[in-house]
């Protein structure tokens, strides 16, 4: 790229600069001679300054360049020269690591229609509207262009963030259609690969989707273990094989999830519902030990404890249910009231950003903060995919800014202050939209919660109905023995050690070791 911007710098060198004077006048006016010598004055020291910066450009004086670039494209004078001296000064800001403020350059570029420079400042838009990871503007220039248009190096690009557009917009076929553009080889190939899956799946195709993850996973063969894209495929291809009701294979695909990876916990989760659905209760009563262990007290899983007393309903155990939805209750319900009433106190999307803003603060320091939620709840919620991004987003705001900050001759030019402008702008509408997201994911929790307390009033009624059963079988005597005798324990434990009693310090790696030894009770 910056060979190509060379050329370009110096080609712009060999072309002198056309004199508005000599464009708009063709016929001399009566007292146009002392303005006219001063016009053409100016616009010589005009062209020479203009010569001087493309000058500072091409030996990588980035900075002063810009800085001159900048005043230049304010001149009237050079209203013809204006796209040229725009789409330079973007280049500029992109080697000085200014993506939003040179995003700005390309699309005004791109407002002039200039025949040449509109075309070049869309393939520069888009590429830095992928750096910056920012939907809109990459939306601005894709609608500006036909795609054929593009430089075959940008296709995979485009073509995957396109199909990342239309999988948002739950046009999956158009999306797994444009994921499948992207070639291997590209550096979107893989991340391509897995949100075809997703998109298969969302399609309803999951034999598509397997053989999606599968080539995933086979390109991915010799990777680490915890390689991110041979994990996610993992993890797709499990949830693939969930889908087509295929439980025992489901089962095998979630566990070999390695423990060392976030999505682990998630795995344990799924897991457990296709044990559910194959019947493998002690199975899933195993996976609960480590879903609802201290260590991941912050995470927000109510479906889990409903899950878990569903599991314990089919075995009869309706001591241990009385427990789960007594734990559901004393947890979730707190959790929904104070939801209700963040939702009622507040309308405004800075309140909400603020929230998550904390939230964010105390899980990327690991410090506390006065939260008005539930910190389980906002942790949710910054999991989110959208929300995911956009603080993402602001995250390369904050850093551009403190790049401008940081250099106090930069900041105090016109084309710093102008960049420190933009970058106020722009982070207080994503603080808006963000805060705005996150109040629709609070709206849609507090539904959730809604009809799991549904759920959960159903579950109780079936517990209520079999205890009562159980109470006429313990009267006629039916009691049956609540452990398994048949099983060899030494598998579980060692003679002479203790059962592991669930209180104080233990590590990631001892969670997931637990195995249910208890039978059911329904005979």
């Amino acid at each position: 790229m910056k060979k190509l911007l060379l050329l370009l710098i110096a080609s712009s060198l060999a072309v002198p600069l056309t004199s508005s004077a000599q464009r708009k006048n063709t016929k001399p006016r009566a007292r146009a001679t002392a303005p006219l010598y001063n016009s053409n004055t100016r616009e010589a020291t005009l062209k020479n300054q203009l010569s001087n910066a493309l000058r500072m450009a091409q030996s990588g004086q980035y900075e002063a360049a810009a800085n001159n670039l900048f005043t230049l494209s304010r001149r009237p004078e050079l209203a013809a020269e204006r796209p040229q001296i725009k789409y330079i000064l973007g280049t500029m800001l992109i080697e000085l690591k200014l993506n939003q403020t040179a995003a700005f350059q390309f699309v005004d570029v791109i407002r002039t229609k200039h025949p040449k420079y509109a075309k070049m400042a869309i393939e520069k838009l888009s590429i830095v509207a992928d750096t910056l990871g920012d939907d809109t503007i990459l939306n601005y220039a894709i609608s500006r262009v036909d795609l054929n248009d593009f430089p075959s190096n940008l296709r995979d690009m485009i073509n995957y963030r396109l199909g990342e557009i239309k999988l948002r917009a739950r046009e999956f076929r158009q999306a797994a259609e444009l994921f499948g553009k992207v070639s291997y080889g590209s550096s979107y190939y893989f991340q391509a690969l897995y949100n075809k899956g997703l998109a298969e799946l969302e399609e309803n195709q999951p034999s598509l989707a397997i053989g999606t993850f599968n080539k995933m996973l086979d390109a991915r063969r010799k990777a680490p273990v915890t390689d991110t894209n041979k994990v996610a495929a993992q993890m797709g291809l499990a949830r693939a094989l969930y889908q087509k009701q295929d439980w025992e294979a489901s089962i095998e695909a979630y566990a070999q999830v390695p423990r060392d990876v976030i999505m682990w916990h998630d795995a344990v989760f799924e897991q457990s519902w296709a044990m559910l659905r194959a019947a493998r209760f002690r199975s899933a009563l195993s996976n609960f030990q480590t879903l609802h262990s201290a260590y991941y007290e912050d995470f927000y899983m109510p479906e889990s404890l409903l899950l878990r007393a569903i599991v314990y309903l089919y075995i009869c155990k309706y001591d241990e249910m009385e427990k789960v939805l007594s734990l559901f209750e004393k947890t979730y319900g707190p959790v929904r009231s104070k939801i209700g009433d963040f939702l009622k106190s507040t309308n405004e999307a800075s309140a909400f950003y603020a929230e998550i803003e904390k939230a964010h603060y105390m899980k990327t320091t690991d410090k506390s903060a006065n939260l008005r939620l539930p910190y389980i709840v906002l942790r949710n919620v910054l999991d989110q995919g959208d929300v995911k991004r956009s603080m993402h987003y602001l995250e390369k705001l904050n850093q551009e800014r403190s790049r401008v900050e940081s250099n106090s001759a930069f900041r105090a030019s016109p084309l710093g202050q102008y960049a420190l402008k933009i970058l106020a702008n722009r982070g207080k509408n994503t603080k808006f939209a963000v805060g705005d997201m996150v109040k629709a994911h609070l709206l849609n929790m507090r539904v959730e919660l809604r009809d799991l307390y549904e759920q959960a009033g159903f579950i109780r009624y079936e517990m209520i109905t079999g205890r009562k059963e159980s109470i006429k079988k313990k009267i006629s005597g039916k009691d049956i023995e609540q452990i398994d005798e048949n099983i060899d324990r030494q598998f579980y434990i060692q003679n002479g050690y203790e059962y592991y009693p669930f209180q104080g310090e233990y590590w990631l790696d001892e969670v997931g070791n637990y195995h249910y030894l208890g039978k059911q009770s329904c005979e």
